[in-house]
């Protein structure tokens, strides 16, 4: 696929996909990659949405990149450092290294839809308290390879993997 520079709201649209993570069995949501599809390499950038009742990904924080969230649709629940905090429309949250745990839940009836993104680095540490793991992320040009404790493994992917 050649890179483009601009994508149309209905392109994109038609290059979501569906994506759930094996750590927490409510997880799923949809997104596609934005600055990939725009051949961006330094900085990463999704559009997400979270239909009704459900879950982003698991309980996570990042040990190496930082991330943000930026809401543009919809209310939900942000589980942030082990409190719960309505967010909807303009709310902004940014992580740090070594970041907080976060997640975001989908209590409503109307998808939650947002943007997140940061960096895009070769490598990341995640840690998952819920589940009382850590997983190490590399980058490869075949795509992402999880390793829990030295074991490949993958905690998340497209949700027809499940």
């Amino acid at each position: 696929m050649a890179k483009q520079s601009l994508w149309k709201a209905e392109d994109i649209r038609a290059r979501e996909k569906s994506f759930a993570q094996t750590l927490n069995p409510n997880s799923l949501f949809s997104g596609a990659a934005l600055s990939r599809l725009a051949g961006m390499q330094r900085a990463h950038v999704s559009l997400a949405r979270i239909p009704p009742g459900k879950d982003s990904f698991a309980y996570h924080a990042h040990l190496l990149e930082e991330e943000w969230i930026y809401i543009l649709a919809g209310s939900g629940i942000a589980e942030i450092d082990g409190q719960d905090h309505p967010v909807g429309p303009g709310d902004f949250m940014g992580f740090p290294t070594p970041s907080v745990a976060h997640l975001l839940k989908n209590r409503s009836t109307e998808d939650l839809v947002y943007l997140m993104g940061g960096e895009d680095r070769p490598l990341d540490v995640i840690e998952y308290p819920h589940a009382g793991k850590r997983y190490l992320l590399q980058a490869t040009p075949q795509g992402t390879e999880f390793y829990e404790l030295g074991e490949p493994t993958k905690p998340f992917g497209p949700a027809s993997d499940r």
